[in-house]
């Protein structure tokens, strides 16, 4: 019998391969991994605009489906989603966990934290980012990944992950969350820090989590993605949250 459901959210121009690396150690720990993919990356309609709502909603939606206590996890972007999934189902979530992820304040974007720190632009990836040819999306060249995502693994890794990236829909990355104190506010939160990322540099990180503040903290001297240049570290971390956390056993019925 499981210990509790993972629900694993990925950040902008990825999928739910970047969770590969976690999901046996997470079932040899007693959890079922949930690897999600979202809408808006890839491919999508003439004239799209996937937005905040639309990709909570699948995530929401595959939450609901489960018995038994659920931790939601965000990478990078994906910490918006998950933020805004814990807001509107509270009572069906144990903990959410930021890995190098945007735990923003509501209302606030990624860019507006930005530009209120005064960092120098462009910050991150945005300098190497193309358009789509529709101009409704970005990609990340390969070569670009590797160096601001991936530095940290061996080349092979940085490589072949760097190669996985797929286009991604500006309004389904460009978001802002909305919370309350009293819904996700509520929740117990973990927030997983890179120290040597380049992607969403150590100052953002720290700044949210003073903006944002009663999450746990674990400080990993890891790139943006820690699942492959940091697995056993990152593993440990979300476990042993989950564990002190502990299960909230709620049935779909009380959403």
């Amino acid at each position: 019998m499981t210990r509790g459901h993972v629900v694993l959210i990925h950040g902008a121009w990825a999928g739910n391969w970047v969770w590969d690396t976690l999901l046996e150690p997470l079932r040899n720990s007693g959890y079922e991994p949930h690897p999600l993919d979202l809408p808006g990356v890839g491919t999508w309609p003439e004239g799209a605009r996937t937005d905040l709502d639309a990709v909570a909603d699948v995530v929401v939606a595959h939450i609901v489906s489960l018995d038994g206590p659920v931790f939601v996890v965000g990478h990078s972007g994906g910490g918006i989603v998950a933020t805004q999934v814990a807001e509107r189902i509270p009572q069906r979530i144990s903990g959410v966990a930021y890995v190098a992820g945007m735990m923003l304040p509501s209302g606030i974007s990624f860019g507006d934290l930005c530009a209120d720190l005064r960092l120098p632009e462009p910050v991150g990836i945005s300098a190497w980012l193309q358009s789509t040819p529709d101009g409704s999306g970005t990609s990340v060249p390969p070569e670009a990944a590797a160096a601001v995502f991936f530095h940290e693994s061996s080349a092979g890794d940085a490589i072949a992950a760097a190669r996985k990236l797929l286009p991604q829909l500006e309004t389904a990355r460009l978001m802002a969350p909305a919370w309350t104190p009293e819904r996700f506010g509520s929740i117990p939160r973990l927030y997983v820090e890179a120290t040597l990322d380049r992607s969403v540099p150590l100052v953002t990180q720290r700044a949210m989590q003073d903006r944002v503040p009663g999450a746990r903290v674990v400080t990993l001297d890891s790139d943006h993605a820690p699942q492959l240049s940091a697995r056993e570290a990152l593993v440990a971390a979300l476990v042993d949250f989950c564990v002190v956390v502990g299960p909230r056993p709620v049935s779909a019925q009380e959403i």
